[in-house]
């Protein structure tokens, strides 16, 4: 006997973020999710998707036992420029059991529906697409980076069965620090104008204000112009570096300018899982304290690659390779990181991958957005320039 039931009070809020430990307990390689990451996404005081949109979760119990999860929402700016209203479903969990898999798929497809939506993606976020998004579907041995989702293999299958299409593939790479970097990249470098005030420098000494600020620039006038781009605001970027700080390396932030003016950046975290594995998915007190103590021991040794930029006026002109080869020349030598992981690309983002490839970095995982289209008659079509991967 399968029962749907909707969170509405504490009580069902709890056992919804509770859920999946038990699918999990045999999977040595994943890190569970911290809660309070998770709690924040609902929480429409933390999170701005609930400006302009709505969620609604449910968890189902079969024979009086909880076995799945899910969540389902709907947020306005995400279809504009598709060819249907499109929702999201995320958090999804399940025990290996295609009925209770289904019946979740079942009440998110009727309540997007409902509310005039024509498709749904999924496994995704409600909000931004760094955390939470995406389907695993190669390889589930090795660990899951801080923030990215981390499946077991029947969840592609149950996807996949219920009519759910690949819509994008997101490629995760990763590359050994310590092997050379291609010759391109010192030509590259060392071809920039010598008449340009050219620099680049890591944001040891700035004030998380001015990193913020730079941050700002770099992003509007390197994405500016792109179809559907909404400019960053000051506010949300100071915000960003706010968020930022507790795990900040300003080692390993880098920056490039033109004379005072911010032109590129390289932007890397350390690897929060190899700190998180240690508390459990739970940032209670104890939590905090272990978190605290291994940010201090610098534990972790992976640095994770979370966004690369250049201005677009500045494009062709090496500042790309610069960017490299300081994080090659500067960091790799403090011993501290051995390999770093970049947050996934887009198979629609040709450029990132090419730049991914020219590094020689290898794509260790891959996750997938997948998309299910509510009139099964209608033609479906992978993201724009997505073709180029199969």
């Amino acid at each position: 006997m399968l029962e749907l039931i909707k969170v509405s009070d504490k009580k069902t809020a709890k056992a919804w973020l509770e859920f999946g430990s038990e699918i999990y307990k045999n999977l040595p390689s994943f890190v569970p999710y911290v809660k309070q990451d998770i709690a924040k996404v609902f929480n429409p005081a933390k999170n701005k998707a609930f400006e302009a949109g709505k969620a609604i979760r449910w968890i189902i119990r079969k024979d009086n036992v909880i076995s799945g999860r899910i969540a389902c929402f709907i947020e306005n700016k995400y279809s504009k420029g598709m060819e249907q209203p499109t929702g999201g479903v995320g958090f999804f969990e399940s025990i290996n059991n295609k009925e209770v898999a289904f019946k979740l798929l079942d009440a998110a497809k009727e309540w997007l529906a409902s509310h005039g939506v024509e498709a749904m993606d999924g496994i995704v976020n409600f909000g931004e697409k760094n955390m939470f998004w995406g389907t695993l579907i190669e390889n589930f041995t090795d660990q899951n980076t801080y923030g990215m989702n981390h499946h077991p293999e029947y969840y592609k299958t149950f996807l996949e069965e219920y009519g759910f299409r690949i819509y994008y593939k997101q490629l995760v790479y990763y590359r050994d620090m310590h092997i050379p970097m291609q010759e391109i990249f010192h030509k590259k470098r060392n071809s920039i104008d010598p008449e340009k005030n050219y620099l680049v420098s890591n944001c040891r000494g700035k004030s998380l204000e001015k990193i913020g600020d730079d941050f700002l620039t770099v992003y509007n006038n390197a994405w500016g112009g792109h179809h559907g781009f909404s400019p960053m605001k000051r506010a949300q970027a100071q915000r960003t570096m706010k968020a930022l700080k507790p795990i900040m390396d300003r080692d390993i932030l880098i920056f490039a300018y033109d004379g005072e003016k911010p032109i590129g950046f390289h932007i890397n975290i350390p690897e929060l899982n190899d700190i998180f594995k240690y508390i459990n998915g739970n940032l209670n007190l104890i939590g905090k304290l272990k978190f605290l103590y291994h940010k201090w021991k610098k534990t972790p040794s992976t640095m994770v690659g979370i966004v690369f930029g250049v201005d677009r006026d500045y494009h062709g002109k090496g500042i790309e390779s610069a960017l490299i080869m300081f994080a090659v020349e500067n960091i790799v030598p403090q011993g501290r990181y051995n390999q770093t992981v970049m947050t996934w690309i887009g198979d629609f983002n040709p450029k990132m991958i090419k730049v991914c490839e020219n590094t020689e970095a290898t794509v260790y995982r891959t996750l997938a957005t997948y998309r299910y289209l509510f009139d099964r008659e209608k033609e479906f079509k992978r993201a724009p320039n997505a073709k180029r991967l199969v």
